[in-house]
């Protein structure tokens, strides 16, 4: 082995392991190989579209495009903003989120369903008003609903434009399938099951949808001044402009509008150009996820 590939593969650890921290949390690299490498039976069987969708780095570009896409919800705005800490501890509840979908997605049926429980818990104590009095309460199914279809929508979309294997139009359906059974779970109405209900599920809420001064810090927080050290903040800055162009033509405005974000404003080539080199990237340094045992898929 030459001095440059030991090099190359010393950087790509590196790399790999600043990546997944920030994603993962300190306790990631256990709790990763505890929720691939515990025996015992899945939800989803590993020829499953759910799985190559979550465990593609598109879902870097899909994450960021969802949050965005989550925030023009005006009562789920209010929530986030009240009870999530997104601002004051940005890093833990991307841990949280991303250990929640890889339990669910790749865990033991036992570890998903407590997974899932946790999170019932936390959602039946949270209640509030908005700033114009209107009361909700996080397990309310209709918001459940929203935040279900704004991610299936955004990593769907993100997988399709930047994932290593786009699916076909079946497996698009049959990845939507797979998202609704954790939907459910988690208390959401009737989340849609395939492409075309996905869209009619969209179109019910677009007249909800709108900017409100909480969705404007918001994506001031997440397109602008992100809590990164400045090394990272190119490669982010080409996966925020990814993830904006990645939203339909009212989103994308509705999202930048106000917010003082010039990544909206990326011409679609440039955007789409920086999203592959940075996927490509992180696919690159990312290490790959351990090997279950003999009897963990079953």
């Amino acid at each position: 082995m030459t001095r440059a590939t030991t090099a190359a593969r010393r950087i790509r650890r590196q790399a790999g392991d600043a990546v997944f921290l920030r994603v993962a949390g300190p306790d990631g690299a256990r709790n990763r190989e505890r929720i691939h490498s515990t025996p015992g039976p899945r939800w989803f069987a590993p020829d499953r579209p759910v799985r190559r969708v979550h465990g593609d780095a598109s879902m870097f570009v899909g994450g960021l495009a969802a949050l965005l896409l989550q925030s023009l919800h005006p009562v789920a705005m209010a929530a986030v903003a009240a009870h999530s800490g997104y601002r004051g501890d940005p890093w833990g509840r991307l841990h949280r989120t991303s250990t929640f979908l890889a339990v669910t997605t790749f865990g033991t049926s036992a570890d998903a369903e407590a997974a899932v429980a946790r999170v019932r818990e936390v959602h039946a104590r949270i209640r509030g008003r908005t700033a114009e009095g209107v009361p909700y309460r996080a397990d309310d199914p209709e918001l459940l609903t929203w935040v279900h279809i704004a991610e299936a929508d955004c990593f769907l979309r993100a997988h399709q434009r930047y994932g290593m294997h786009p699916l076909d139009p079946a497996d698009c359906d049959a990845y939507l399938a797979d998202t609704a059974r954790v939907a459910r779970a988690l208390g959401a109405d009737r989340p849609p099951e395939n492409a075309r209900e996905l869209a009619l599920r969209m179109a019910d809420y677009r007249p909800t949808l709108r900017p409100t001064p909480a969705s404007r810090d918001t994506a001031r927080f997440l397109l602008t001044d992100p809590p990164l050290p400045g090394a990272a903040r190119l490669p982010y800055a080409l996966l925020a402009a990814a993830a904006v162009e990645l939203l339909a033509p009212w989103a994308r405005e509705a999202v930048t509008l106000g917010s003082g974000s010039t990544a909206g404003w990326i011409p679609g080539p440039a955007a789409r150009a920086g999203g592959h080199t940075v996927t490509r990237a992180i696919r690159w340094a990312l290490p790959p996820a351990p090997r279950p045992s003999r009897t963990a898929e079953t």
